[in-house]
Formats: structure tokens, sequence, C-alpha cells
């Protein structure tokens, strides 16, 4: 893995995983020893309240990053209560970049600019992205060499995917040729139901080895730990999703030649 591996964590469908990979695999990675930066490009903020920022107290954000032509990534990202992770925070106000973005020079290359600062600091860059098709998921595909699917157990799990994979094509084709599909994460996975095991096994049919062996379980310790703004790695290390986690960094690693 070269310095500023750029990953993407996309998928159109809310409630997948997104925020959660993207808190849970930073922290992981983290703790292995990779100088970690989290994005947060969703205007609900989660994956920056997961990680212990107060939003209320946050005074820049990505919306900053965004629309202002005097900010640097260096004065907005916060360190976390993880050493080497860091998240550029989000707040409700980025909703409005969506739209002030249309009418920008280069609106489709805003992040991967001010990425470019910081590229040298860290091993890898998360970018959390918000469940839609817009400008700010443009931003997102274009700043990253590689995007990370998360694919929840439920019915109707591959509903939305192939348009996913039809946009991140598109981008591929028009801005950012080097982007690549790194994998595809299943996630709330419940071992008791034949459902989870049937769309499991569905999601692998379609992306093959792309799909991550690591599995990530449906549990309430991680449900609960955002609300503590805490990884689950920190707020109960032996739960079966901390285990999950530590395993998918590993399995990430392993595929970038770094573990």
């Amino acid at each position: 893995m070269s310095d500023g591996k750029v990953v993407a964590i996309a998928n159109q469908k809310g409630g997948v995983g997104k925020s959660t990979t993207a808190i849970n695999l930073g922290a992981g990675l983290a703790i292995q020893g990779e100088r970690v930066l989290v994005v947060d490009l969703d205007p609900q903020g989660n994956t920056s309240s997961g990680l212990g920022i107060d939003r209320g107290a946050i005074e820049q954000s990505t919306y900053d990053l965004l629309v202002e032509d005097d900010v640097s990534i260096t004065d907005i990202l916060e360190p976390t209560s993880v050493r080497n992770l860091h998240v550029v925070p989000a707040t409700i106000e980025l909703a409005g970049a969506e739209i002030e973005l249309v009418s920008m020079f280069s609106r489709e290359q805003r992040l991967k600019t001010t990425l470019s600062e910081v590229l040298d600091d860290y091993d890898v860059v998360l970018i959390d992205c918000p469940p839609s098709l817009g400008l700010l998921t443009i931003n997102g595909l274009t700043a990253a060499d590689e995007v990370l699917i998360p694919i929840q157990c439920e019915y109707y799990a591959l509903e939305g995917v192939s348009q996913l994979t039809r946009n991140i094509s598109r981008v591929k084709q028009s801005i950012n040729p080097e982007l690549e599909v790194e994998g595809v994460v299943l996630t709330m996975f419940d071992g008791r139901t034949t459902l989870a095991a049937d769309v499991a096994a569905q999601v692998r049919e379609h992306f093959g080895e792309t799909t991550y062996k690591t599995v990530i379980p449906r549990t309430v310790r991680l449900s609960e730990a955002p609300s503590y703004g805490e990884p689950i790695e920190a707020f109960d290390p032996m739960s079966r999703g901390a285990i999950a986690y530590r395993e998918l960094a590993r399995e990430f690693r392993r595929r970038h030649g770094r573990a």
C-alpha cells in the first residue's frame, strides 16, 4: 500500500453499515499500525459523532473544505481517542454543498484537490460517502483509488448495487480512470436466519473474489458503540463486532500487501 491509499465507502442505500464500517475499519487499521484519516462526507455526520466528535462544537467541516477556496484540510482534521486515527468531521451544513457545488469550477475534483495536501501523512484515507449518487458521492469517487461497498444481509440487498457499479464505471470513464472496486463487505449478518446465508451466497456469486471473507455480524454492542462516541474496539474489544472488524482490517491489509 503506497502512502495515502484512498478508499471510498459507498452504497446509495442507507442503513447498510457505511458509517459503522468507516469508524471500525478505520480504528482497526489504526490499531494495527496504519496512519488513518476518515473523511466524513455524509451530512448526517454519524461517522464524526461515532468517533467522539462533538458536532455542536465543530467550527469548520467538510462543507468548508468543499465550498471555500482558502480552507486547508490540516485546519479541519481532528484527532480521535484512537492513536493514529484522525477524522475530517461533517455537519448538516454539508447538505447545502450539494447545491453550491453545481456552479463551481472542477466541482467533482474539490475533495481530491484538498486531500492531496495530506496524502503523504497517511497510509489509508477512508471516505464515508452519503447514501445518494449526487455530487458529494461523486467527489468521494473522484478522490478515491478504490471503492469498498458494504452490503447488508437482508432482503433486496443487491437492489441498487448495479446502479452504483454503473456510476462507478461512469466516474472511471470520465473523471478517474484508476478507480476500481476494492471489495464488497457483508454487514448485519444474522447467522440464525437462512435469509442471511442466502444473501451472502448471492453476493459471493455476484462479486466473486472481490467479496471479503470476513463477515460483520448484526450485534447490539456494535449498534450501541456510536452513541458513546467510540469505535467498537474501544467500547467492547472482546465483542463479536470488534473481533470481526479487527479481522476485516487484517484482511484489508493482506489485500494491500501490508500484513
